[in-house]
């Protein structure tokens, strides 16, 4: 009894896991790249890099099935890195990132 107790609680990291993030982006005129994680179960982030010599400005908009969807605007400076992040105050199963950046 006590190895089987061992052994389940040793598989008991593999038991975490996170959510997917499929990512639809609509970029006009300016070089941005993304990199969308999970910071918790319920909170999602994601990181903008402008690699062009225009200022850009970005529509992030976070959809997690039954809930509202949540919008923020962020601006993205020239050569800079912008980090952006939704809290939902359920556990996040599967998220869904529309981002859509034009030049300023």
């Amino acid at each position: 009894m006590r190895k089987f107790c061992c052994v389940l609680l040793a598989l008991l990291p593999l038991s975490a896991f996170a959510f997917t993030t499929d990512v639809t982006k609509d970029i006009q005129g300016v070089k941005i790249d993304y990199s969308a994680s999970d910071v918790d179960s319920n909170i999602s982030s994601i990181q903008l890099t402008n690699y062009g010599p225009n200022d850009a400005q970005c529509k992030v908009r976070f959809t997690n099935g039954p809930e509202a969807p949540r919008t923020r605007s962020v601006s993205v400076p020239a050569g800079k890195t912008t980090n952006t992040t939704v809290n939902f105050s359920r556990a996040v199963i599967k998220m869904r990132i529309q981002l859509t950046c034009a030049p300023k």
